[in-house]
């Protein structure tokens, strides 16, 4: 990898202390404004779409494909000694590249007139990474996040959309009062207790879909605002509830079924 400079050897180094430091503390992310990518679908699809990462890390025998990613990819290329790149990396046996990317900060429209999902205080990593794998799936642009809702640019929800957030554009930390002014669109969430199942709803205008924490549910407050926009999964009794990213997915793939499955293509699964 011609033109790369010495590998970094040493855990002092200030370049990897960035690195290591956004790896692990969420407070690094936010401080920076900075989130980390790794793989070569990810960072590629990052510059695809919003240009340079800040810098691209690589293993000192990088594979072919990274090494030429890494030097197409605009930005500054840094090496790491073996243990240390191991040390950075959230993928077993992985190869890279890693990079520091800007996290994406796309403005909110003044009116919300398209479909969007709003995930209320929605905990667990790998829940909002399915939820917004499923949004990229079935054609819904638009995300927002509650405060107390897992941050989407952490490493486990980025390996958990498998690319999803390229295709959507992500909203985070913002409070329900935020989208009810801006709401010109219909509000919908899941509910046990609902009297109209998901599938006799009238989903083909565009909705706003909230999902709710996964021990309490959707907040009273967003509820009330919106008293007839409850529908139920119908399940046996043999279990309480469905998992939140389980939930999504029926209820967004259901809205898109109604629609007559616009932009779909031949699937991979």
């Amino acid at each position: 990898m011609s033109g790369i400079p010495e590998p970094i050897g040493s855990a002092a180094n200030p370049r990897f202390r960035l690195l290591a430091g956004l790896v692990e503390k969420a407070r690094e992310r936010r401080r920076h404004g900075a989130s980390v990518i790794e793989g070569l679908h990810l960072v590629e699809a990052y510059v695809d779409r919003f240009g340079s990462p800040r810098l691209v890390f690589v293993p000192v025998r990088a594979p072919a494909a990274v090494a030429r990613l890494a030097a197409a990819s605009g930005a500054e290329v840094v090496a790491l000694e073996p243990r240390l790149f191991a040390r950075a990396s959230q993928v077993e046996n992985g190869s890279g590249p890693i990079a520091i990317v800007d996290t994406p900060r796309p403005v909110l429209p003044d009116t919300i007139e398209e479909d969007l999902v709003y995930l209320d205080r929605i905990q667990d990593p790998g829940n909002v990474g399915a939820i917004l794998r499923t949004c990229a799936a079935v054609g819904v642009r638009r995300l927002v996040t509650a405060p107390g809702t897992a941050f989407c640019w952490a490493p486990k929800v980025l390996r958990s959309g498998q690319g999803a957030h390229f295709h959507v554009h992500i909203h985070e930390e913002l409070e329900w009062t935020e989208i009810s002014r801006r709401a010109r669109v219909e509000l919908r969430y899941a509910a046990a207790e609902a009297t109209r199942r998901v599938d006799q709803a009238g989903l083909l205008a565009p909705s706003i879909w909230v999902f709710g924490n996964e021990g309490e549910g959707v907040a009273a407050a967003i509820r009330a605002s919106a008293p007839g926009g409850a529908v139920a999964i119908p399940q046996t009794r043999k279990v309480e509830s469905l998992n939140v990213g389980v939930a999504a997915a029926i209820c967004l793939y259901e809205q898109w079924r109604q629609r007559g499955y616009p932009g779909a293509g031949q699937s991979r699964n």
